[in-house]
């Protein structure tokens, strides 16, 4: 073998020595690992053991002075572990800590992650807080290495060496191998506690719930066991759990320190929430602390009685409201830790379970107690149905048993008294005396009678001292031995029927629960009390069902008929009557018809022979005391026996008669038709023998003349609803018709309605509208003049309906004013509504113009579109102008329609007068013929120039309408035909002021007739000329109406002599006067006076010494106080147009009054009488002047 040369056997002992070296490091690491393992299995839950280790591994290995560990909270670094040095640089160390890690920004950067080293803390880049501590502690250089954990410093550990000098790579490794094991020693005893604490709180949670097991209805356990468990697990001081009612905060539960301390916390509950602040500090639903008693005043005094400086509070919470709190103290201040807060609103939120647990339980017994009772009343009411007092007795027990009282009394109201139904018995003596108080008065004052008069449940907390009960009934309470008494009305459709009453032994209130219970007990024998009457109804219902089936099956029947015989009303008729005769057990039967004068057969069933004849041939004319008279006259049925002893029958009516004798009838029923509480017919049922109807069989005939009028109604329907079809179909052809025609009919400029169309279709076409309507004014109303484009349904719809003005309608609104009314979409206007809408095709947009005659609204135009599209500026123009158009037209015809009626009324009136003037001449009297006649021609002169000039106005406007016209944009057609409608019309106008220029020549002869004055002035008998008066008036009246009658009554006063008048117009006062009277009693007669009425007129004459009275007196018709008060105005008139001019009483008026200086009054009662009373002075000083 070779001996290898020296100086490789030197390199190889150099290695070997170095190996050695690395390995003996190696193991003294691994073993310092392995030790920090150790010590971190051998102190789970604490790894201070584990930094104190790892601090003394590291100064060892690193060859360092000094090692320390330092660990992260908040914004503080704390000192954990340290390798000592010297007393007094310990000290020095331990002095510095905790300190805020912004001091120190070396400290910062590592808390930052970074791995920091200062080879020598003499060197100027080193910070001197650094530098200090290294003088202090006696080191050169340092080494920092943070403690990560997921990503974040949570520490750091630091060595020292006495030399200067950086750290070797491998040494930093090293330390980061011993800041691994750290921060795995931190995060053990953190998961170990952790773990630890939930063990603690989840062994704590399963004993208190044990303890709810165990105690389902008494919450006190559970509040003993969960103060002691959370004074245990947050290792407290004490705890305390309190309650809130009615509040105030009361004392449930606490943990016991000292005997004096205890005494002092019961004596400070139950106290209210203005004097208990941690009430408010909650009242939020999350915990508070008070890290310090001695600065909260409210809280100094009991913590020092108690021994503590700190407190936690957790809040009860149910349904977000407070409903207590829980305590827990401790003897050192400061805050709690969070998981401690957490625990003890863990132990709330268990409180509070605990007392919904024990309500829910509490309730969920008395549930079944009240259930169980309520069965037994139940088993009591079924096997009991016809008798109540087996029930009474049950809930007298009951409501004794389940409220805890001492008696109970069940009381029912018969016949305005209160009667003892049920109690319970008590003592011998109470008992006798509480028989002996009833039956009592509704009126009494004892409460049961109060409650049964009241309806109203009322209770007496002291039987003894209370000061408005009567002895009697201290008596009684004191015999029954109770202090408190309940009463609870028994109420069946809101009226009292009976009471139940409770009593107890002691004083005081009774609870909400044993009230409502007690009123579960009196529904129950409202109960019972409607189920026995109800048996017994049952009892007479079941008897009742087989004939009821019956008389439905016959329904069924007839209906059935119904059904199948749409339109043909004789099957349904005679099927009704056949069903009818079965059920009541009739002979025979008739169905009569009724068109509101005559009874027509309808149909009949069983008719002997010879009725049968007789009633095909004899009309059925019903006398007044007959059975269908009667109906008429409102009766909802009529029941006959024994017609053949009947008046009627004796009285020989004819149909009474031959109903008796040829039908052989002795008793009868009937019943209307009625269609809207009219008769329509009638219904009779005969038998022949003596036995009257039932009450069910009227019923019975009652509901079968309902099923005939139904029958009658649907053949009514269905024949409106052919006609209807018919009516529609002719429409159609109608309008199509018209549109062939209506180029035609637009040239006639008086044919009003042709107009109107033409105008609304050219406004609806030339405006792109789908539909136009124009509504005129007639009278007082606002109809539908014409329209374009709706569907004939909607056409049809509102024919006949009135346009009234408001809001809910374009038509309407339009109406309202002078404005034109554009409206985009009317589904989005509120005010709109019209039940038409979706007839009419639903038009959207609308376009409403008014038609303004004289500024008042007269009319309107309405277009509308079924799209959602404006109208624009140029059409409402357009249409403006179609409206101005529409109001000519309608003036133009209005006018012409007027001078026509006023020229035939002129023409009539000359003819009257010119026979008037005949029979004035044979008596003298052409004065009074002329004067008349000169008022009638002042009344027609003023509208005939009003005509005139109208027409004149009217040309010009035309030509006006051509000139506006011009300039507007029309195709050559439309403009041919305005051109050609306006030549039309101003022709037409021309006529107009023809036919004016003819009644005013009429009206200048009229002028021609008459004469001013009243002829001489003389001394005149006023009998003679009250009698002439009366004859003439008579005659012209019989000859102008021969069947003309009226009785002449004369009261002269031969006395009444002679006055100083005008003969000729004092005559003409009394013949307008008298035939006023004329008027007045024919009128009343044509329009259905009472019977026996006879028309009188009276003319009087009385001396009334410088004066002589004349009186004229009718019993016509009246005058009305409005016509009273105008009936001496010139003009005015009540009478038909034709029939009288308005003068007459205003010359009689001005002749009396203003030619002879008398008066002239009225006296009247409206459909009673008329009394004109004319009183003349004898001598007139008047005469010259009104002769004028």
């Amino acid at each position: 073998m070779t001996t290898p040369p020296d100086d490789i056997a030197n390199e190889l002992a150099a290695e070997n020595a170095r190996l050695r070296g690395e390995l003996a490091i190696a193991r003294d690491r691994q073993s310092a690992s392995a030790e920090i393992l150790r010590t971190i299995a051998a102190s789970p839950s604490d790894a201070r053991p584990v930094f104190a280790a790892i601090a003394s591994s590291s100064k060892r290995l690193l060859g360092g002075f000094s090692a320390t560990v330092l660990q992260f909270i908040g914004d503080e670094l704390h000192l954990v572990a340290f390798t000592p040095t010297s007393p007094e640089a310990d000290e020095g160390l331990q002095a510095s800590f905790p300190r805020k890690i912004a001091d120190f920004p070396t400290f910062a950067l590592v808390r930052g992650g970074e791995t920091i080293q200062f080879p020598d803390s003499e060197a100027d880049d080193v910070p001197e807080l650094n530098r200090n501590l290294a003088r202090l502690r006696g080191f050169r250089s340092v080494l920092f290495m943070p403690l990560m954990s997921g990503g974040t410093a949570v520490g750091m550990i630091s060595v020292t060496r006495a030399e200067p000098g950086a750290f070797a790579p491998d040494l930093v490794q090293l330390l980061q191998t011993f800041a691994d094991q750290a921060v795995i020693a931190i995060e053990n005893a953190r998961l170990f506690n952790e773990t630890r604490e939930a063990l603690e709180r989840q062994t704590a949670t399963a004993d208190i719930l044990k303890v709810m097991a165990a105690s389902p209805s008494d919450v006190q356990p559970v509040f003993d066991a969960i103060a002691a468990n959370a004074n245990r697990l947050i290792g407290g001081f004490s705890t305390a759990v309190l309650r809130y009612v009615d509040g105030a905060a009361h004392l449930a539960a606490f943990t016991p320190t000292d005997p004096a301390g205890d005494r002092v916390l019961e004596a400070s509950f139950p106290v209210p929430f203005a004097r208990f602040p941690p009430y408010q500090l909650v009242a939020n639903g999350s915990a508070a602390q008070l890290p310090d008693t001695e600065f909260e005043p409210a809280a100094r005094d009991i913590a020092r009685a108690r021994g503590y400086r700190s407190m936690l509070f957790a809040p009860l919470m149910s349904e977000g409201e407070a409903i207590g709190i829980i305590i827990a103290t401790r003897r050192a201040t400061g805050a709690f830790a969070e998981h401690h807060v957490r625990l003890l609103q863990t132990f709330a939120d268990q409180a509070v379970i605990a007392i919904k647990n024990v309500s829910l339980f509490n309730a969920t017994r008395e549930a079944l107690e009240r259930q169980t009772a309520t069965a037994d009343i139940l088993k009591v009411i079924a096997a009991s149905p016809a008798d109540v007092t087996p029930v009474f007795q049950a809930i007298s027990d009951s409501a004794k048993s389940l409220i805890g009282g001492h008696s109970s009394t069940v009381t029912r109201v018969i016949d305005g008294m209160l009667h003892l139904a049920a109690f319970t018995t008590d003592n011998t003596a109470g008992n006798a005396d509480l028989l002996s108080s009833f039956p009592a008065p509704l009126s009494s004052s004892g409460i049961h009678s109060r409650v049964a008069t009241s309806g109203e449940y009322a209770f007496r907390s002291d039987m003894q001292n209370e000061p408005d009960l009567t002895d009697a009934m201290r008596e009684l309470a004191r015999t029954r031995g109770y202090r408190s008494i309940l009463v609870i009305p028994m109420l069946r459709d809101g009226v009292s029927i009976g009471t139940i009453g409770v009593t107890r032994p002691e004083a005081g209130p009774f609870p909400e629960k044993a009230i409502n219970l007690l009123k579960t007990f009196a529904d129950q024998a409202v109960i019972a009390i409607e189920n026995t009457r109800l048996f017994n109804e049952v009892q007479d219902r079941t008897r009742e069902l087989a004939e009821s089936l019956e008389q439905q099956t016959a329904t069924s029947e007839v209906l059935s008929v119904i059904s199948r015989s749409a339109g043909d009303l004789t099957p349904v008729f005679e099927a009704m009557l056949g069903k009818a005769m079965q059920l009541c057990g009739a002979s025979f039967g008739v169905l009569n018809t009724y068109d509101g004068t005559q009874f027509h057969t309808a149909a009949t069933y069983g008719l002997s022979p010879a009725y049968d004849e007789f009633r095909r041939t004899t009309p059925l004319n019903y006398g007044p005391a007959t059975a269908p008279a009667r109906l008429l006259r409102g009766e909802p049925f009529v029941e006959m026996v024994d017609l053949l002893e009947s008046d009627v029958y004796r009285g020989g009516e004819p149909n009474r008669r031959a109903l008796v004798d040829l039908g052989g009838a002795r008793c009868l029923l009937a019943v209307p038709l009625l269609q809207d509480e009219r008769v329509v017919g009638t219904v009779m049922i005969f038998r022949q023998e003596n036995r009257p109807f039932s009450s069910k069989q009227i019923t019975l005939l009652k509901q079968f003349a309902a099923q005939a009028v139904i029958a009658i109604e649907n053949a009514r329907l269905l024949s409106e609803l052919r006609q209807r079809t018919e009516n529609l179909t002719e429409s159609l052809q109608q309008q199509t018709a018209t549109a062939d025609v209506l180029k035609v009919i637009s040239r006639s400029a008086f044919d009003l309605q042709a107009v109107l169309d033409t105008l609304v279709e050219s406004a609806a076409r030339l405006c792109e509208a789908d539909v136009a309507a124009i509504t005129r004014k007639a009278g007082s109303t606002y109809f539908r003049a014409g329209s374009y484009g709706f569907p004939a349904e909607f056409v049809d719809y509102v024919r006949d309906l009135p346009v009234r003005p408001d809001r809910r309608t374009i038509t309407g609104r339009t109406l309202l004013g002078d404005k034109v009314v554009h409206v985009t979409d009317v589904l989005e206007d509120p005010d709109y509504f019209f039940e038409g809408q979706e007839l009419s095709g639903n038009p959207r947009s609308f376009l409403g113009v008014p038609l303004l005659r004289e500024g008042s609204t007269v009319g309107a135009i309405v277009l509308a579109r079924r799209a959602i599209r404006p109208f624009s500026e140029k059409q409402i123009e357009l249409v403006t102008s179609f409206a101005d158009q529409a109001v000519i037209a309608i003036e133009n015809v209005r006018l012409f329609d007027e001078v026509q009626d006023r020229t035939r009324e002129l023409a009539k009136s000359l003819d009257d007068l010119r026979a008037a003037q005949d029979r004035l001449v044979q008596t003298e009297k052409l004065a009074s013929l002329g004067q008349l006649t000169a008022g009638i021609a002042h009344e027609i002169k003023n509208p005939l120039n009003f005509v005139n000039n109208f027409a004149s106005l009217s040309a010009e406007l035309t030509e006006e309408l051509n000139e506006v016209l011009a300039p507007v944009a029309l195709r050559d057609d439309v403009r041919s035909e305005v051109d050609e409608l306006t030549g039309l019309l101003k022709d037409n106008l021309d006529k107009v002021v023809q036919h004016g220029q003819r009644a005013d020549s009429i009206v200048k002869n009229m002028l021609l007739h008459s004469r001013e004055g009243g002829g001489e002035h003389r001394m005149s008998d006023i009998n003679a000329l009250v009698e002439e008066s009366l004859n003439l008036a008579y005659h012209g009246a019989r000859a102008e109406k021969p069947q003309f009658d009226v009785t002449l009554k004369r009261e002269l006063d031969p006395a009444a002599g002679h006055a100083e008048v005008f003969p000729q117009e004092i005559t003409r006062v009394l013949l307008n006067l008298i035939s006023n009277g004329f008027y007045a009693v024919t009128r009343r007669k044509a329009e259905g006076s009472a019977a026996g009425y006879e028309p009188v007129v009276i003319a009087a004459t009385r001396d009334r010494g410088d004066a002589i009275e004349i009186r004229i007196r009718d019993n016509g018709t009246g005058i009305p106080d409005a016509v009273k008060e105008k009936m001496f105005n010139p003009f005015f008139t009540t009478k038909p147009a034709g029939e009288g001019t308005g003068l007459g009483l205003s010359m009689s008026h001005d002749i009396v009054v203003k030619q002879h200086g008398g008066t002239i009054d009225v006296a009247t009662e409206p459909g009673e009488f008329t009394e004109f009373t004319i009183l003349l002075p004898r001598r007139s000083s008047f005469a010259e002047s009104a002769k004028g």
